[in-house]
């Protein structure tokens, strides 16, 4: 350890008294440590030489005393052997004595005049170097003297030491010239492994950065890892690794053993520190669905030469149905053949395997079966020799080296030939319903050669003893017996065997009852859960009653309601308290515990309480960004902020602590404030002017106080003169849209000389220089709040906000961000309702809420917390407002923020636009209106009925109305019949008749719901009149005949007779419809007629007039492209012989051959060009005569050159045939039908039905194929599939359509309108 001190002269003298009684005290102090060092001098060149050591500063005053004490010492010379002893030490005491009085004396007239005091710093205690353990602390110490009193300043590797860039690393302290320098010593973890999941197979890593603080050069710490507090030594499956700055310890292949709690330990001499973290290793899938999992823990408790015990624990997960037992499988070391060691499985999880190989190692693993199958195998245990104990330690113990020892040989009566005696201490050390185990001692007689042993059983009450290793005998004084009947009683005894025979027994055990000894633990109780975290909860549980050799605990959890459980854990846990991870945060989870021991796992506890899973409150951690915001006099204000974890609950208030800091020496902590501050600023009253202080926050919630932040840096308590504004403070962005987002700040502290007039908001790209910033807005705004738009989505963008007043622009706020523009997935937005009532409300909702979530409103980023004009209500993850009496007071922007998320926000804008539009729809929705598509009419129907109608757009199930005439409510009756149709809006009212009294007002008033409407018509004076008058020309007695040369017209024809009109209407009209026309009117009132001659020169204008109307339909000349060549073709309503239809191209008419033809087919004309050739290219006309005029159509088949007309003519996209132009097909059949198509380009395909595009879905399946086969396919055709079907086909040359009719029919509605046509045939024949 290094210590450099650095002496500083200081000029002028303190003119405080404090000061001088500071600096006297020290001085004296000095000067007595000094006189109690100096020693009793006796020999005259010592005092000689002391007492030229008077200060030079007083030597002329000093002079007379020196030369008065030299001739006393002189006399004392000459008589010095004539004075006794006792004298002399008196009279030299008292020359001490009195040289002290004057020193004193001297140094009290120095102090009076301290000019002539001024020296220069000097060490009176040097610091000393110390030899300490690692991580312990050390002080050092020193004391200097000086006047005026000097600065000390402690270095470390010539840097000077500053104790507030490491706080609570150094501590200097300085009292009355006793300086201290404290150092402590840290061991920190960073980049910490966390509680972590693996799955058996896979590969795992945990690790952490290990920082020692003070650095010690050439020094590696221990390391050490822990599994449940037991040390992890590398192996195969683990791996440790020391980096000097990283440890890790990694897994090469999780297996269930590896789960527990990890600790590493971190040690320096005898101090170290240690962090742990939970691992979980989760079953690997079975290979069998339903099998159990995995044994774990395979251990070998006990090896002899005849038999191994094997021990495991059962597995936590039993695949769905119940263990039934385990089947153990050895293997030789340095073989790959694995062979099962029981033909039936065993239940008690330890098992001696016999068959073994005196001498040779195995390894063994286990695997558990149930009803579905067996599971996979456990992990290998470690290899174990079949030896006996003692032939194992010998083994062990056997020199390395050749012996040299000498042997000596002595006589001895031979041995041969004794049989050996019987065995001692026989008992039974295990016994289970699979296997018994008995162990003894070797007898005491049993010569030099080695004895083998013979078991013998019998049932108890019998003495039927029954040799049980007949062929082998023991060579082990322990042995393990099978096939014994469960549930009965056994004695056993041992023999003992040698060359010279077989001797006496041991005594019998006593009865032994074949079956399990070690009975099931008893169910735990009290399974209480508590929370912990966000993704875990503590367990805690009674340990099972009586229960013995307990391996552990298995812990399960369950989503409420789900019904299915989980494990917790796979390798059983010890003690009654467990932390369950990986839970879902929100969800509420109950839990359940079972014990297991060897002989099984025992029955589930109780279910416990339902808990949901969220953190339990603690302590918030420290604020930071300490600042002073505002200095005055004898004041000042801090301001920091929010500390990044509130600890699960909302922070109360914060508490400040300051100090002052004299010479760069802190001194103590004093409290500023009893009660605590709410907001993230405080002012600080009664400091010292031009005094330096330092200060630190702690933040407080319910959980109680928190860490206290880091120490701030230094600031002077001096008036500041600054005349802008300070910076703004809390500036926050939300509402981050992908090109959009929202600021929002408070005011500054300190306002300047003059109150803030505005804002400037300040943005430039994160990554950008500091001299690329740019405004956001040119004047500045009162607004403490900006909706910034115009941003670029997945740019990264920092914000700040400059106040200004009168004297100008102030510091710019802590910067706000780095934030992405990108708008989060699954992001809402506010969204604005009117109800049926006609409140007006916003509604917001958010799926990405924690337990601690919380909606807050605001209008203008102002919280309406308390505002009488709105109502709030959250439930779940839906929140809204409701306003009262919305009006101008309520225009502004209403933000809706959910804390604990990831920022998430919305806001909605409420101008008076906006305003006026939910103004007019809630006095819509207050009183609604039942829309309405016709008003209400009147019409006289056939035989004079009278129809009073009007049409609502919609009408519900409950809509009614009331019918007024004259004020005066009617009702159905004889004269009345009403009717509403409710799905097509329809409302009438029928009148047989109309009187002279029911001239007036008729109204009908539609009430459906709280929606009402009406209508009303006025039938007065000439309106009244004239319908009365159009009633009378018909009455509903009025009889209608037409006759056509006298003869009466078929009912078949179609009659019609509106308005007062009586109308025949003639179909297709053609010659065979000239002839004399009459009609004859009869009723009550008499008779009339009327004729109409339609032949000659009047049938023939009438038919001209048809030929023209005819004429006038054709549609416009299309290509029809057909396998023979291509079609022109225009279609009319219908054709007569009468009109003539003449064809032209290129203005010549066409003369027709079996190449070029014309024709009509139905309502089609036509001309088909077979083969066309480059030469029928041109202009085709189609003209139409109608007896006067004729009427042309026209199309353009130009192209220039064979390479551009024969694709239009050859190329087209058209049908080639497949399709048939009518089907009919019974009810519940299957229609398919194929079509082939050609085209170059392929032609696009698509169907019509009923002129309407048809979409292929499971009914109608519709294909295309390799561009040139159509498919159509209904799969159990319907009634409703008949219609007119079409396929159409098309390409950059052209299209074509071919149309065809489905029509299907019921067989049983076919059968019976035959046998009805047969029964009106037979009538006909009568």
């Amino acid at each position: 350890l290094l210590l450099c001190f650095s002496q500083v002269h200081v000029s002028g003298v303190t003119d405080t008294e404090e000061e001088r009684i500071k600096e006297a005290a020290a001085y004296i102090a000095q000067r007595n440590l000094l006189a109690s060092e100096e020693g009793i001098i006796t020999s005259k060149r010592s005092t000689a030489s002391k007492q030229s050591t008077v200060s030079k500063q007083s030597r002329a005053s000093k002079q007379s005393v020196e030369s008065k004490q030299a001739t006393s010492t002189l006399q004392q010379e000459e008589t010095f052997e004539k004075k006794s002893r006792k004298v002399a030490i008196r009279e030299k005491a008292e020359r001490l004595s009195l040289r002290k009085t004057l020193e004193e004396t001297e140094a009290y007239h120095a102090k009076l005049n301290e000019d002539h005091l001024l020296h220069a710093p000097e060490f009176i205690i040097k610091p000393r170097s110390h030899t300490v353990w690692e991580k312990e602390n050390v002080k050092l110490h020193c004391s200097v003297a000086g006047w005026p009193e000097p600065r000390v300043t402690w270095y470390k590797n010539q840097v000077p030491i500053n104790v507030h860039a490491n706080p609570g690393k150094y501590i200097i302290e300085s009292r009355y010239g006793m300086h201290t320098l404290e150092i402590n010593f840290e061991i920190h973890f960073d980049d910490k492994f966390d509680v972590s999941f693996g799955r058996e197979g896979e590969t795992m890593s945990l690790g952490c950065r290990v920082v020692i603080t003070p650095e010690i050069k050439h020094f590696q710490p221990e390391i050490q890892w822990y599994r449940n507090g037991a040390p992890v030594s590398p192996s195969k499956w683990v791996q440790t690794n020391w980096s000097g700055e990283r440890a890790t310890l990694t897994f090469s292949h999780l297996n269930k053993e590896d789960e527990g709690l990890y600790t590493i330990r971190v040690r320096m001499g005898e101090y170290y520190e240690q962090y742990s973290a939970y691992v979980f290793v989760r079953d690997a899938d079975a290979e069998i669905e339903g099998a159990p999992a995995a044994p774990l823990d395979v251990v070998c408790l006990e090896a002899n030469k005849d038999y191994i015990i094997i021990s495991w624990k059962q597995p936590a997960v039993d695949g769905g149905s119940p263990i039934l037992g385990y089947f153990i499988d050895k293997c030789e070391v340095g073989t790959d053949s694995w062979s099962q060691c029981n033909d039936t499985p065993v239940k008690f999880a330890r098992f001696p395997v016999t068959g073994l190989i005196e001498g040779r190692s195995y390894i063994f693993r286990v695997r558990a079966v149930n009803k579905t199958g067996i599971g996979l195998p456990s992990r290998v245990s470690e290899p174990v020799a079949a030896l006996d104990p003692a032939e194992k330690a010998r083994l062990k113990s056997r020199p390395s080296a050749p012996w040299t020892g000498q042997i000596i040989v002595t006589e001895e009566e031979p041995s041969e030939g004794i049989i050996p005696g019987p065995p001692t201490d026989l008992c039974v050390t295990e016994a289970t319903r699979s296997y018994v185990v008995l162990s003894w001692k070797p007898p005491g007689q049993r010569g030099h050669e080695g004895i083998m042993y013979f078991v013998e059983k019998c049932e108890a009450g019998t003495e039927n003893w029954q040799r049980v290793n007949t062929e082998l005998p023991v060579k082990s004084p322990r042995f393990a017996l099978f096939d014994l009947a469960e549930g009965k009683s056994y004695c056993f005894r041992v023999r003992c065997s040698n060359s010279a025979g077989v001797g006496e027994p041991s005594e019998a055990t006593e009865v032994t009852v074949v079956g399990d000894k070690l009975d099931i633990p008893k169910a735990p109780g009290k399974i209480i859960p508590s929370r912990n975290t966000d993704t875990s909860v503590v367990v805690s549980w009674e340990e099972s009653k009586d229960a013995k050799e307990l391996v552990g605990y298995y812990i399960e959890s369950s989503v409420v309601g789900s019904g299915k459980w989980e494990p917790c854990n796979n390798n059983p846990v010890k003690g009654s308290r467990f932390t369950c991870h990986g839970l879902v945060t929100g969800q509420s989870y109950i839990f359940r515990v079972r014990a297991v021991n060897a002989a099984g796992l025992s029955e589930y506890s109780q279910d416990s309480e339902a808990i949901e899973v969220k953190a339990a409150i603690a302590a918030p951690s420290p604020p930071y960004g300490i600042t002073c915001l505002e200095s005055c006099r004898d004041s000042m204000v801090l301001g920091w902020k929010q500390p990044d974890k509130t600890g699960g609950a909302e922070i109360t208030g914060y508490y400040v602590n300051y100090r002052e800091v004299i010479g760069g020496v802190p001194g103590k902590w004093r409290e500023a404030n009893i009660k605590a501050v709410s907001d993230e600023a405080y002012k600080i009253s009664d400091l010292k002017e031009n005094m330096v202080y330092q200060f630190q926050v702690a933040a407080m919630n319910i959980a109680g106080l928190g860490v206290p932040s880091a120490v701030s840096e230094c600031f002077k308590c001096e008036e500041w003169t600054i005349a802008v504004p300070g910076p703004p403070q809390s500036l926050k962005y939300s509402e981050v849209r992908k090109d959009s987002l929202v600021l929002h700040w408070k005011p500054p502290v300190h306002s300047g000389r003059t109150p803030v007039t505005g804002y400037f908001v300040d943005m430039k790209e994160a990554s950008a220089k500091d001299d690329q910033w740019r405004g956001l807005n040119k004047a500045a705004i009162k607004n403490m709040y900006l909706k910034v738009r115009g941003l670029k989505e997945g740019v990264s963008y920092v914000f700040r906000v400059r106040a200004i007043n009168q004297a100008g622009v102030g510091k710019p706020s802590d910067l706000a961000g780095p934030v992405v523009a990108e708008t989060h997935p699954g992001t809402k937005e506010v969204v604005v309702n009117v109800d049926d009532d006609g409140v007006i409300s916003l509604n917001f909702e958010c799926d990405q809420m924690s337990p601690k979530s919380e909606f807050i409103w605001s209008k203008d980023y102002v919280s309406t917390e308390d505002s009488p004009r709105l109502e709030v209500e959250s439930k779940g993850n839906k929140t809204k407002i409701t306003f009262k009496d919305l009006g101008m007071d309520d225009v502004g922007i209403y933000s809706c923020d959910v804390t604990d998320t990831d920022g998430i926000a919305s806001s909605y804008l409420i101008d008076e636009e906006e305003l006026k539009r939910l103004l007019a729809l809630s006095q819509e929705h207050k009183f609604p209106v039942v829309p309405v598509k016709s008003e209400l009419a009147v019409e006289i129907l056939e035989k004079g009925q009278v129809r009073f109608w009007m049409q609502a757009e919609k009408l519900s199930g409950n809509a009614k109305v009331n019918y007024i005439f004259n004020e005066r409510e009617i009702f159905e009756g004889p004269k009345y019949k009403m009717h509403i149709d409710r799905n097509t809006g329809i409302i009438e009212m029928f009148m047989e008749k109309l009187q002279d009294d029911d001239e007036g007002t008729y109204t009908f008033e539609l009430h459906d719901g709280k929606a009402t409407n009406h209508s009303t018509l006025v039938l007065i004076g000439d309106v009244y009149k004239k319908l009365q008058k159009e009633v009378a020309n018909i009455k509903k007695e009025t009889h209608i005949v037409w006759y056509k040369d006298e003869r009466e017209i078929s009912v078949d024809e179609k009659h019609d007779f509106k308005d007062g009109i009586c109308t025949l209407l003639i179909t297709e009209f053609s010659k065979k419809d000239a002839g004399i026309y009459e009609v004859i009117l009869k009723d009550d009132r008499g008779k009339d007629k009327s004729r109409l001659k339609l032949v000659d020169e009047a049938f023939k204008e009438l038919i001209t007039e048809v030929c023209k109307k005819i004429a006038l339909s054709a549609t416009d000349l299309k290509i029809q492209s057909t396998a023979e060549g291509i079609r022109l073709y225009s279609f009319v309503t219908y054709y007569l012989d009468d009109l003539k239809v003449n064809w032209s191209h290129n203005g010549t008419a066409i003369k027709y051959s079996d190449r070029v033809k014309s024709g009509v087919t139905g309502e089609q004309i036509w001309l088909q060009i077979n083969e066309p050739t480059p030469n029928d290219k041109g202009k085709y006309v189609m003209e139409l005569f109608d007896g006067k005029t004729g009427h042309q159509k026209t199309v353009d088949l130009s192209g220039q050159g064979k390479q551009k007309f024969l694709p239009v003519l050859a190329d087209r996209a058209r049908v080639l045939g497949g399709l048939p132009d009518v089907v009919t097909i019974q009810e519940g059949k299957a229609l398919n039908l194929t079509c082939n198509v050609w085209g170059d380009p392929s032609p696009e395909v698509s169907w019509l039905k009923n002129e309407k595009l048809l979409a292929s879905d499971d009914h109608c399946n519709l294909k295309f194929e390799a561009g040139k086969t159509a498919y159509f396919t209904i799969n159990g055709v319907t009634t409703a599939d008949s219609g007119k079907y079409g396929l159409v086909v098309k390409n950059k040359y052209g299209s074509e359509t071919s149309d065809f009719t489905v029509s299907v029919f019921i067989p049983e509605e076919e059968a019976r309108k035959a046998a009805l046509e047969s029964q009106k045939g037979g009538k006909k024949a009568k």
